[in-house]
């Protein structure tokens, strides 16, 4: 049975309706085609009004989903083979982070993403997606790699954000993400970067700069969670509702304040409900930017990137 939210209520119960009505169809080998018909059309009208106006809080929702795909998914969609590379040369090879070089529509990319895992067992192994250090470090090697033979970085941007732990701060967590931070910004091969889940704070921009930014439609890129933010300004998560409203950090809001480049359009329902079909959009966008970026000259690209995000945040009085 798959996983729904308090608010997609309306839409479970369409759906259960519809559901005991096949049964009693292939039971009774009565003619229920007229019923079917309108509680199909009844639920495409619920379902098309109730996900074009959802709140900060239920896009959050939706962009957690269990399951939702995640970043091997979409290589597994999007790539025609895919061969993984570890460690950062230093400490160890971060689970959260995985990374390596595919070949996308016969163009050979260095993918790099955040990996949460599907189920306890994965998420305890990828640490939920929340990288340390050498996860960073591990991500900004390869992309020196994919500079070092002219290969485009395509980068998927899943986290709840960069581990918190003390032990990744004693390794250096802030230094991390602030160097690919700098790196980024300047390397001389395209970066085409995706927010496919959740995008939070630090963790998430530290493999977030690039020549293209998109959201999925159904996804939040915020510098912090609203539980967090709630936590901080209320001192309970009970405020996380009206926090996601006030952070501003859904794809339209994003879009709106010029902070992303695009919102990439999603199934109805989410991309889980239809994965196959959110690779392929994906993997289109993808395509297409890469055709654009091989007509621009590597100097042209860099100072491009550089002006978009120093252009961020200015304040004009």
């Amino acid at each position: 049975m798959k996983t729904s939210f308090d608010f997609e209520k309306p839409i479970a119960e369409l759906m259960q309706q519809i559901e005991k009505v096949k049964q009693v169809a292939d039971k009774t080998k009565v003619d229920m085609s007229a019923t079917l018909i309108e509680l199909e059309e009844k639920l495409a009208k619920t379902q098309k009004a109730l996900y074009t106006n959802l709140s900060g809080w239920q896009e959050v929702q939706l962009s957690r989903h269990p399951e939702r795909p995640q970043t091997l998914d979409y290589i597994s969609m999007i790539c025609d083979d895919f061969i993984e590379m570890h460690g950062d040369r230093t400490v160890k090879d971060d689970k959260a982070i995985i990374g390596g070089f595919a070949t996308i529509a016969g163009k050979t990319v260095m993918v790099i993403g955040h990996q949460k895992g599907k189920n306890t067992k994965e998420r305890q192994y990828r640490n939920f997606g929340m990288a340390n250090p050498e996860g960073y470090r591990k991500a900004l090697r390869l992309m020196r790699l994919a500079e070092k033979f002219n290969k485009p970085v395509i980068s998927f941007i899943d986290t709840m954000g960069a581990y918190p732990g003390i032990e990744a701060e004693e390794r250096g967590q802030g230094e991390a993400i602030a160097r690919n931070l700098l790196e980024m910004s300047v390397l001389k091969v395209p970066i085409l970067c995706f927010v496919i889940g959740e995008g939070a704070s630090g963790g998430a921009l530290g493999i977030g700069i690039g020549d293209r930014v998109y959201m999925l439609e159904h996804t939040w890129y915020s510098v912090i969670s609203p539980e967090s933010c709630s936590s901080i300004l209320w001192r309970s998560w009970d405020f996380k509702e009206k926090a996601a409203e006030c952070l501003k950090l859904t794809s339209a809001d994003m879009l709106k304040n010029k902070l992303i480049d695009g919102i990439i359009p999603e199934p109805l329902g989410g991309a889980h409900q239809n994965p196959t079909q959110m690779g392929q959009t994906l993997k289109t966008q993808i395509i297409n930017d890469l055709n654009e970026f091989s007509k621009i000259k590597t100097e042209k690209m860099v100072e491009n990137r550089i002006d978009k995000f120093c252009n961020m945040g200015v304040v004009v009085e």
